[in-house]
């Protein structure tokens, strides 16, 4: 894994273990020499991973949507921008470009990106390594709801295996390099 991608929210939340955690991310990616590629703001706790990542002479690639976000809200500081037409280009770029995802803590656009990512493993488009920063039990509450669409019979029970997911990001990056894409049949294939 030489470069991952972060999700994360433009804000930075009520606690401020999530901004501990996202500047501990930034430092973790650096000691274990991957570069950040990511949404390309300087705002929120994406911002705070990119800060750390430069701070310590990562490289950082910023992906942008052109015309939709103008201003002081572009990271000056990257080591690249690369801007896109729209954000589903943005998503496909950060895709193509990374060789694993991990979501901090964030809001809809956080959530979205994540399960597109995770679909894409699911699809069989990536088997790229899907990682959750689980900061203060921020996302338990949709394993849980992974755990219960299994349990229901809306997705086969490895496909929770999609996803790994720590507390901290150490114990993270090292479940991350160990990760094993979980074998399982392709239900569309099937069908055709």
């Amino acid at each position: 894994m030489r470069k991952i991608c972060v999700f994360a929210g433009s804000n930075l939340g009520e606690r401020p273990e999530f901004k501990e955690q996202a500047i501990k991310l930034g430092e973790v990616l650096v000691q274990n020499n991957c570069e950040l590629v990511y949404g390309g703001s300087c705002v929120g706790l994406m911002g705070e991973v990119a800060n750390e990542v430069l701070r310590l002479g990562g490289r950082v690639t910023g992906v942008m949507p052109r015309g939709l976000f103008r201003g002081e809200i572009v990271h000056k500081g990257l080591t690249e921008l690369i801007e896109v037409e729209t954000m589903h280009e943005r998503k496909a770029k950060m895709g193509e470009l990374a060789d694993a995802f991990i979501a901090l803590p964030g809001g809809y656009g956080t959530f979205e990106e994540l399960f597109e990512v995770v679909c894409w493993s699911q699809i069989g488009i990536h088997d790229k390594p899907v990682g959750l920063l689980n900061s203060k039990d921020f996302y338990s509450p949709i394993l849980q709801m992974i755990d219960r669409a299994a349990e229901e019979g809306f997705m086969n029970p490895s496909n929770k295996e999609l996803i790994v997911s720590a507390d901290n990001a150490e114990e993270l990056l090292l479940h991350m390099k160990n990760y094993k894409r979980p074998v399982m049949g392709n239900k569309w294939k099937q069908l055709s």
